[in-house]
């Protein structure tokens, strides 16, 4: 029983931890990196951090324009923000 358990929190953690699913669409149909984060900053974000994730996002970690620690993802085909997170 105990191995059960075990196994089963092996595998779910992960899951619990990953991050939104932000679009399939191809990448070719995706918004430029560097021109996606320019227009971020210009919107007043700092941008510690870029990534593209599992789930086809463009995550952010920085600041938002009102200085507040934020963890972002965003749709790259529409840039529309699908999770966020203000951090403090």
């Amino acid at each position: 029983m105990r191995k059960l358990l075990l196994l089963s929190l092996i595998v779910i953690s992960p899951m619990a931890l990953a991050g939104p699913q932000c679009t399939t669409a191809e990448r070719s149909q995706w918004q430029d990196e560097k021109a996606f984060q320019e227009k971020l900053k210009g919107q007043g974000y700092e941008i510690s951090k870029f990534k593209v994730t599992d789930g086809n996002c463009y995550e952010i970690y920085g600041f938002d324009k009102d200085k507040r620690k934020v963890e972002i993802y965003h749709d790259p085909v529409s840039g529309k923000a699908i999770k966020t997170e203000i951090k403090g």
